[in-house]
């Protein structure tokens, strides 16, 4: 009987990996601006002296801003399958967070087809498996 691999986040602490996965940010007690990854220390908006940051899980939905494909293997220290599979790449919008974030489209999404401005969902996704592990990325799925 095969053994069952530990799911664990490539990147401790930017991420939940339950049933409903969310990205892990800050959001600034005094005016409200949030950071992604977590801020620390200061709020990053310059009419902003605050120093109050409290974690808060973002938002799941957002929409397409950008997206591009990525062809080549990134370099070290980033670990990707072997052989390479190009991969679609896109800027999400969280309108409540009025913020942009990057990630990688879920497995199988067809380039051809997107546009600028489709609801897309957090999804979690396998970056690499080792014999004891696999190590999960945050993915956006296209909403139907």
């Amino acid at each position: 009987m095969p053994r069952l691999k530990e799911r664990v986040p490539a990147i401790e602490g930017w991420f939940t990996t339950g049933d409903a996965p969310a990205l892990l940010g800050t959001r600034c007690t005094g005016c409200g601006t949030y950071t992604f990854p977590k801020g620390q220390g200061f709020c990053p908006n310059p009419a902003c002296t605050g120093h109050d940051l409290a974690e808060v899980e973002l938002s799941r939905r957002g929409r397409i801003w950008s997206f591009t494909d990525n062809r080549y293997q990134p370099p070290p220290p980033y670990v990707s399958p072997d052989p390479f599979v190009p991969y679609a790449i896109a800027a999400v919008e969280l309108a409540e967070e009025r913020m942009v974030i990057l990630g990688q489209l879920d497995t199988g999404t067809d380039l051809e087809t997107l546009k600028a401005g489709q609801e897309v969902e957090l999804v979690l996704g396998t970056l690499y498996e080792d014999d004891d592990h696999e190590y999960l990325i945050w993915n956006w799925r296209l909403v139907q």
